[in-house]
């Protein structure tokens, strides 16, 4: 029985992993053929945030429950947080940049 357990925790790990991977391999491709700031930035940090979640979804449950568990879920709250908040004031400092920019090119002619 004990095997069996193990078994099924062994490819829950692998399962988490793997889709972490996958969407951290989007976020790559979609950084590198999105043809402007705010698309590439929603690629990146869509894909980033589900693929940390699921690594560290997988290393929870890979490691039980343990301390080194909390940390980890600890580290993974945090990135929930940061990593919408820090998008968004890219996103919001490009936008003004453009802006400062059309209005500069506009005084120019």
């Amino acid at each position: 029985m004990n095997d069996i357990l193990r078994l099924i925790q062994e490819i829950l790990v692998a399962l988490f992993l793997l889709g972490g991977m996958f969407f951290y391999f989007v976020g790559v491709v979609g950084l590198i053929r999105m043809p402007d700031v705010f698309c590439r930035m929603h690629a990146t940090t869509k894909c980033d945030t589900m693929g940390a979640g699921l690594i560290f979804t997988g290393l929870i449950i890979w490691q039980g429950m343990t301390f080194v568990s909390v940390n980890i879920l600890l580290v993974l709250i945090f990135i929930w947080l940061t990593n919408p908040t820090a998008a968004h004031y890219i996103a919001k400092s490009e936008y003004v940049s453009l802006k400062l920019n059309l209005k500069v090119k506009e005084e120019e002619i």
